[in-house]
């Protein structure tokens, strides 16, 4: 990155200052050909986000206007201080829903009172959200699997699809309704389909297929939706029932402070945090899964500061809480976004339309937006990633056959849960269950070579090999496996521990290990360990645990260990066998 476009800043100063001004990492890569890009993507994303924010303004119990005011304050804040290069924030269902059930039982939706309190809750999921992001609390995100992504991102894209069909068909459909009851409905009314309509949002989706496969790298979604309103206004679309854009107001966010009163910030903090919460929990899945489309690595610490900055500066700009959306942030990258510039021009083109073409946004019918967001809902299905989860790991298709259908079928928020809560359960299960593979000398291979045993077994010497960690989840795993070699074995009295996979001892699994020792020595056997790690050894060593096991009972390798052992060994089986399986017994 050249130096010289930040003056005489270099070195730790220049890092310094991208900490406090992230957009500085990025500003380096801007040109004439981003800038071009991020122009086109920005006003194709400030004509979808028109109906969007009066939609989801309208669901938060807010007047329509401040839907347009997040969607112009909060992605230009989140686009500057974030990490993604694609995210797009604003006002989103998910967060229109919460702040609707937290505010509603107490003030009217829509009053003063109502907007006060949404203003007010906004600012306190900004603090939190900030909170969170100076405290690095960004690596939660590496808790959210890859097939959790795809499976939420399938489910979103379905749902967003869904959301859709009413437009399509032109037929009324009921607010905030769930993914069944919404498809009951279409069902229902099918018969009742404006044909119109679905000529217009039909003509808008062809026309954004065909320059996604003919012209990819042209504006081809802003081009769908100028010809949809050119269909509109050829069919006569008032008087043929399809919807168009109400009027707009024509003024920019205006200067609102938060109540900061003592009795405000106490009550709505609860609820502020939950806000907050759902809101990174969105941005952050979102965040990375479009980075799984552009490659980009996303910093989780940082989309929390970028958030919490943006609802912050929000809310002293009549904005309710905003986070990612799916919607905006899959076409802003599938319009050809480059750079967070794009967000920037989006920003200021939707508040361009709102003082300039406010009047011109009445004939953009309503079915041609539907048309286009059903291809950008069909683009954000990863249907490559999905057959190879599926076909790679019945585990990871088990997670995101679960995310998907708990975002169909749950709350959003509640569906990232409950995939990240299922890959714990997975993970934890795997760790808790560490592989134990018998081994004996490899009969066929070079002296120290080792195998899975065969018939041909040591009546007195019992090698297993741990692929895990000795923590206290994987103990009692461990423990009745050292049980069962004792039931199936009577004379295996003596056991080679060889520790080359074994990461981690945690002090339940250090005595464990002494317990065993202690255990062995009474069946007149003993417990030995090989190829011990320095950080698993330096536990040993530090909480005394090594003097009991025996400093001589350490090995470096299984040829030490097994000709140091075969000395102790006194087993009247030994003096029996004619056929030796380790070499060093017939010396």
């Amino acid at each position: 990155m050249k130096l010289e476009k930040y003056g005489n800043l270099s070195g730790p100063s220049l890092t310094f200052w991208r900490r406090i001004f992230p957009f500085l990492r990025w500003w380096n890569f801007v040109g004439w050909d981003t800038v071009r890009a991020d122009a086109m993507a920005g006003l194709t994303g400030a004509v979808i986000v028109l109906p969007q924010g009066v939609a989801f303004a309208m669901i938060a119990g807010l007047p329509p206007e401040y839907g347009l005011y997040t969607a112009i304050v909060v992605p230009l804040v989140a686009a500057l201080f974030g990490s993604s290069l694609h995210l797009i924030s604003g006002p989103t269902t998910a967060i229109s829903i919460v702040v609707f059930s937290s505010l509603s039982p107490i003030a009217v939706p829509g009053s003063p009172e109502f907007i006060s309190l949404a203003i007010t809750l906004t600012f306190l999921a900004g603090v939190f959200q900030l909170a969170l992001g100076l405290a690095r609390m960004g690596i939660l995100v590496n808790f959210v699997s890859h097939s959790v992504i795809v499976g939420f991102t399938a489910g979103a894209a379905i749902l967003i699809a869904t959301s859709q069909i009413g437009h399509v068909l032109g037929i009324h459909m009921p607010k905030s309704a769930s993914f069944f009851a919404t498809w009951m409905t279409i069902l229902q009314e099918f018969a009742k389909a404006n044909p119109y309509a679905v000529i217009v949002a039909g003509g808008a989706l062809v026309c954004a297929a065909g320059f996604k496969m003919f012209r990819p790298r042209w504006p081809g979604l802003l081009f769908a939706l100028i010809f949809g309103s050119l269909i509109g206004v050829f069919l006569g679309a008032e008087s043929h029932g399809i919807r168009l854009m109400e009027p707009l107001p024509d003024q920019l966010p205006p200067f609102l402070l938060p109540d900061f009163s003592f009795d405000a910030l106490h009550e709505l903090a609860p609820k502020s945090f939950a806000v907050a919460l759902i809101g990174l929990i969105e941005a952050l899945s979102i965040a990375r899964s479009i980075a799984a489309f552009s490659r980009q690595q996303i910093d989780g610490s940082q989309e929390f500061i970028g958030q919490g900055l943006s609802n912050i500066v929000g809310s002293f700009f009549s904005c309710y809480a905003g986070s990612g959306s799916f919607t905006r942030s899959g076409i802003n990258y599938h319009a050809g976004a480059m750079t967070p510039l794009s967000a920037v021009f989006s920003a200021v083109f939707l508040a361009f339309i709102l003082l300039l073409v406010a009047p011109l946004t009445e004939y953009l019918p309503i079915p041609a937006m539907a048309g286009v967001i059903l291809l950008v809902a069909f683009n954000l299905i990863d249907f490559h990633h999905i057959r190879t989860i599926i076909r790679t790991s019945k585990q990871e298709a088990i997670i995101l056959a679960a995310t998907f259908l708990a975002t169909l079928f749950l709350d959003l928020e509640f569906a990232i849960y409950a995939g990240v809560l299922l890959s714990l359960i997975f993970y934890l299960r795997q760790t808790a269950h560490p592989e134990i593979v018998s081994l004996m000398p490899d009969p066929e291979g070079a002296a120290g070579n080792f195998c899975a045993p065969s018939e041909k077994q040591c009546p007195a010497l019992k090698i297993i090999r741990i692929d895990g960690s000795l923590f206290f989840g994987a103990v009692n795993h461990i423990s009745e496996f050292f049980q069962t070699i004792d039931k199936k074995l009577t004379h295996k009295s003596h056991l080679l521990i060889v520790a080359y996979g074994i990461n981690f001892i945690d002090i339940t699994g250090a005595e464990m290990l002494v317990n065993e020792s202690v255990r062995r020595r009474g069946m007149r056997g003993d417990l030995y360990l090989c190829g011990l790690k320095p950080h698993a050894r330096e536990v040993l060593e530090r909480g005394g645990y090594m003097d009991s096991i025996g400093k001589d009972h350490i090995f470096v390798s299984e040829t030490e260990a097994i000709a140091n052992i075969l000395e102790k060994i006194d087993n009247p089986e030994c003096r029996k066998c004619r056929a030796p399986v380790f070499s060093e017994c017939k010396k």
